[in-house]
């Protein structure tokens, strides 16, 4: 599922530091790595072990040298830990040429070590609205790993042929040593594309990004334009802004879904690999103003959740085709995105040995293909055995016994992880919504009643119209059942951050 993007600006980050920081402390949540870990790590940035195969290991020197290719990084502003580099051109006789790099972590990570026990550990990167928690220590994740401008860097190399059309034609995929030469960001990528003074090899992005977002959208892919909220003191009080993300990092996002439909079909071709998975959401129930039993499920929730908003949504509309019509620039667009995320649950992987699974099993919902995560391995532990199992299907080997012998134990980890992080992302969410309304305790609002305990009619989800802040709603023993689908006028009753969600009780 994605990200929710939450940051807290400069003016309201003091006085939330401290109940984020106690949130860490409950979690249990890491603020350093273990010392034979940091030890790995540090010696590992001084001279890495390339893989090159059946146990062999190369040093940088014996690399493929890709370093003529002019790459660039593009992430936001201030990052270090740089995953990807890319370089496009236009190849003779029409179409397009795509060199995609990725961080080649396994050349820092040895395996069953100190170093990958804690990144098994850890599976993720964890990201809170004042900071994040590495995978890897930064000696390494914004160090030797990353692919940082004017330093040379192994890395697992992707070369990618395009048609006119932005379709795929042909790949490769390589270790070689790479060397970025502009580390980039959304924002000034997006001006000089804005104001046409953009070389060709970045005014390509936007050419094949709108391609392949026209190829997206003619298979039914989904396209979550997700914004990012900014936590924003005002008067006194906090706001919950949102920011719409630029399309420059749309049009990135494409080319890091191309390697992973690559590297997919890449691994199912090879009869070994692990694929990221997606059942298709439930059936999408026409609605129809106020009905008074209106259907259940995730598509029907998110239905009221969109009248909350005042989020038209046509009943002959598909959810794929009005996902493209929004604006997160609009406030009910952006908070209708992210609850959007909802019926991308129940995501998993897929790992196959001996042979590709059935069909009906390998494709990502969302993405309506093939899928496989691979070019974030700094900041997700699949990653890394995505490339080496790519690698060695590449090449026409068996792929590395290390990466065989953690294959059947990733889904798992993934899932634990998965389910850690979200925990965590809720558990920030409650205390920004706290912060958001603790001072208005006793105050009464607009909401739409969007879920009802089966088991207890009296007790449901509310959205509120504004802001847009969803929280449990119960009414008092013996008082009415909640009217599904419906709006009512909620009084705050609770809201302290760090210690008390938000929770509503019936007008």
């Amino acid at each position: 599922m994605p990200r929710r993007h939450m940051h807290v600006t400069d003016a309201a980050e003091a006085p939330l530091r401290a109940a984020l920081h106690e949130l860490r402390v409950r979690l249990e949540i890491p603020d350093h790595f273990p010392p034979t870990a940091q030890a790995e790590a540090e010696s590992a940035a001084r001279a890495p072990r390339i893989p090159a195969g059946d146990g062999e290991v190369v040093t940088e020197h014996t690399l493929d040298d890709a370093t003529d290719l002019p790459l660039f990084t593009l992430d936001p502003p201030g990052s270090q830990d740089l995953d990807q580099a890319m370089f496009l051109s236009r190849r003779r006789g029409g179409g397009f040429r795509v060199h995609y790099a990725i961080a080649d972590v396994a050349s820092f990570v040895t395996p069953g070590g100190a170093l990958d026990a804690e990144a098994h550990h850890r599976v993720a990167t964890l990201y809170f609205p004042d900071e994040r928690v590495p995978l890897h220590p930064t000696v390494l994740s914004e160090g030797a790993a990353s692919l940082l401008p004017d330093q040379d860097r192994p890395a697992v190399l992707w070369q990618f042929d395009l048609d006119a059309a932005g379709a795929l034609t042909g790949s490769t995929v390589r270790r070689a040593l790479v060397r970025s030469r502009a580390r980039l960001d959304y924002p000034g990528v997006q001006r000089v594309l804005d104001d046409g003074t953009a070389e060709e090899p970045l005014a390509l992005l936007r050419e094949i990004g709108l391609l392949r977002e026209e190829l997206a959208a003619a298979r039914g892919a989904l396209s979550l334009n997700l914004p990012e909220q900014e936590i924003v003191e005002r008067g006194g009080r906090y706001t919950l802004a949102y920011r719409a993300p630029l399309p420059a990092a749309a049009w990135n996002a494409q080319i890091s879904l191309l390697t992973g439909m690559a590297a997919a079909e890449l691994m199912l071709a090879a009869g070994t690999g692990i694929l990221r998975t997606l059942p298709p959401p439930g059936p999408q129930p026409p609605s129809s103003g106020e009905d008074p039993n209106p259907p259940t499920g995730s598509v029907a929730r998110l239905r009221l959740t969109a009248q909350a908003l005042g989020v038209e949504w046509p009943h002959h509309t598909s959810y794929a085709s009005l996902i493209r019509t929004l604006d997160p620039r609009r406030a009910g667009d952006a908070a209708f995105l992210q609850e959007c995320t909802t019926l991308l649950r129940g995501a998993g992987y897929t790992v196959f040995d001996g042979g590709a699974p059935p069909a009906a099993g390998v494709v990502h919902a969302a993405v309506a293909a093939p899928y496989a995560h691979a070019t974030a391995p700094l900041r997700r532990l699949v990653d890394r055995y995505t490339s080496e199992l790519c690698l060695a299907a590449a090449a026409g080997h068996a792929p590395p016994g290390w990466v065989r012998a953690a294959l059947a134990a990733l889904p798992h980890e993934m899932e634990t992880g998965a389910q850690h992080a979200n925990r965590v992302e809720r558990a920030c969410v409650d205390l920004v919504e706290a912060a958001l309304l603790h001072d208005r305790v006793g105050e009464t609002f607009e909401a739409l009643v969007v879920d009802r305990h089966a088991d207890d009619p009296t007790q449901g989800t509310v959205h509120l119209c504004e802001p847009a802040v969803i929280g449990p709603v119960q009414a008092a023993p013996g008082g009415p059942e909640l009217p599904l689908g419906q709006r009512i006028r909620v009084r705050l009753a609770g809201a302290e951050p760090g210690r008390e969600p938000v929770r509503f009780t019936p007008v």
